[in-house]
């Protein structure tokens, strides 16, 4: 992850470098319009998803199962939250009772669905790890 800050940082740096020599301060200037309008589309996207997640019930889903479906390792914690369309309920820093050595550094959430079926999601450093899928005892 800090390597792709500092490749982007770079390319950032070497692009103002070349507009610079090339065509003066106008060029500059259009690429640092250029940043601020990719900054804002982020910043306009991630509080989208926080407004909607913010309409709902923490930790609820409407299909725990295809949540389940839907999700990927290495899939980022705002996009589960987008897809859910809510925060999960946070159980704290792994999915056992009694973190193996290597859980440290889990951030474990929970999402449920009406009929009690539940996703437990565990991610390291905001990137999906592992998922459980946990179904409700029917009464048949």
């Amino acid at each position: 992850m800090k390597t792709k800050i500092w490749i982007s940082a770079l390319l950032i740096l070497a692009a103002t470098g070349f507009a610079w020599h090339t065509w003066g301060g106008a060029a500059v200037a259009a690429v640092a319009g250029a940043l601020v309008m990719w900054l804002l589309l982020h910043y306009t996207r991630l509080m989208k998803i926080m407004q909607r997640a913010a309409q709902r019930p923490i930790g609820t889903v409407s299909n725990a199962v295809m949540l389940n479906a839907r999700l990927a390792q290495g899939q980022t914690l705002m996009k589960t939250i987008g897809m859910t369309q809510s925060l999960g309920q946070s159980v704290g820093q792994s999915v056992a009772s009694t973190p193996a050595p290597s859980d440290t550094g889990f951030e474990t959430f929970v999402w449920t669905d009406a009929s009690g079926d539940s996703v437990t999601v565990s991610f390291k450093r905001g990137k999906l790890q592992r998922w459980h899928l946990t179904r409700a005892q029917s009464g048949t």
